[in-house]
């Protein structure tokens, strides 16, 4: 029986896995495995590892990493001790495979950790480019230590062809967010509102924003231009539901200024450090629109039929379908933004707008080369083209 263990961080991945980390668990060619870490060991974050817990899943290994700063040297210690704590859970747990998805700094720490132990790597999502973030190198560095991939899109597949992976190890399967969302109905907006405690009404948008770590210093001016705009929209009788950013270089600044900003408009914002899966995907189903730079807001919310305003620089270079408009990180140019996403008109169009992250069966893509592929004990040489 394969040993598959899932390697998790935060929130926003694990709400992505949790289908297919069911499908593992219900297999009987596989044994499940799961390490959780970072932000989901702190109180500050919303202890999300509980989540996990209520989902069903046991967690095998907690690795307590995150450090109450987020400036350069606290994320690189983090990182270290992310490594040391991957050493000790894959000693003792031995899985045959990894599963890692996406492009944090704690992913990196268990994709080198998992080269070390000789344990083979299934990356989800690489491929892709997002040249607002360091977490595009993040990205690349641990496709080339990984030795099975998963991509959203074709391009992407051929990208990581491109870096010399060998083509029948990667896998283009769609994103498992937006099949998820196509598959679940969520919860009706009366029961949502009574599980985060807060009247939403039918004029409201979601907003997840996060510091753009190749921008460093900028978190405060930007944040600043976006609460402003957000205050434009309020007058009008929008409301606001705020997910909190991540644990980013500058992440805090940023959390610190939405928090405070919440907490003088109770009756107009919301703002949550964790939704969990499903209160989220039915925040966004009976959302007018998805705001800031999260990915969720180009991946996940056009399956919704609900336009997205992409903001900044964090997700340049990202595939995004037509229900998505990108604006710059004026006040101004947010101003404009949300005046566009939230007209009757773009609502419309949004709605029939296509998913580029969508493919059919992308589930059974991933899970049957994960139970079944031939694992792979060395890195696959590099392959020219």
């Amino acid at each position: 029986m394969r040993k598959i263990c899932f390697i998790t961080g935060t929130r926003a991945d694990y709400g992505i896995m949790v289908p297919l980390m069911r499908a593992v668990k219900e297999s009987d060619d596989a044994q499940l495995q799961v390490i959780a870490t970072n932000m989901h060991l702190s109180q500050e974050y919303g202890m999300t590892v509980n989540e996990i817990i209520a989902d069903g899943f046991d967690v095998d290994a907690r690795i307590d990493s995150l450090l109450s700063g987020d400036s350069p040297a606290a994320t690189v210690k983090s990182m270290g001790l992310t490594q040391i704590g991957m050493a000790d859970a894959f000693e003792r747990l031995r899985p045959d495979l990894a599963v890692i998805l996406g492009d944090r700094y704690e992913m990196l720490a268990a994709a080198s950790a998992a080269l070390i132990f000789r344990i083979p790597v299934a990356h989800l999502y690489g491929g892709e480019t997002t040249e607002g973030a360091y977490d595009d190198c993040i990205r690349h560095a641990i496709t080339k230590l990984s030795s099975l991939h998963f991509t959203s899109t074709e391009l992407y597949a051929r990208r990581i062809i491109q870096m010399g992976e060998e083509p029948d190890r990667v896998f283009h399967v769609g994103s498992l967010g937006a099949q998820s969302i196509r598959e679940e109905k969520g919860l009706p907006l009366q029961e949502l509102e009574k599980a985060i405690d807060f009247r939403l009404g039918e004029k409201y948008v979601v907003a997840t924003f996060h510091p753009v770590t190749t921008q460093p210093g900028e978190e405060e001016r930007q944040t600043s231009a976006l609460l402003s705009s957000l205050d434009k929209i309020i007058a009008k009788g929008w409301r606001v539901l705020f997910t909190m950013p991540n644990s980013d270089t500058g992440g805090r600044t940023v959390a610190t200024m939405i928090r405070q900003w919440a907490q003088s408009r109770p009756e107009s914002v919301k703002a949550v450090a964790s939704l969990g899966r499903l209160k989220y995907y039915s925040a966004l189903r009976h959302a007018a629109a998805a705001v800031g730079n999260s990915s969720s807001g180009l991946i996940e919310a056009p399956s919704f039929g609900i336009p997205t305003l992409n903001i900044g620089d964090r997700q340049k270079g990202r595939a995004q379908g037509d229900s998505v408009i990108n604006c710059g990180v004026t006040e101004e140019e947010i101003t404009a933004g949300l005046e566009r996403v939230l007209s009757d008109t773009f609502r419309e169009q949004a709605r029939h707008c296509g998913n580029p992250y969508e493919k059919p069966d992308t589930l059974q893509s991933i899970l049957h080369p994960l139970l079944h592929y031939p694992i792979p004990h060395t890195k696959p040489p590099f392959r020219d083209i």
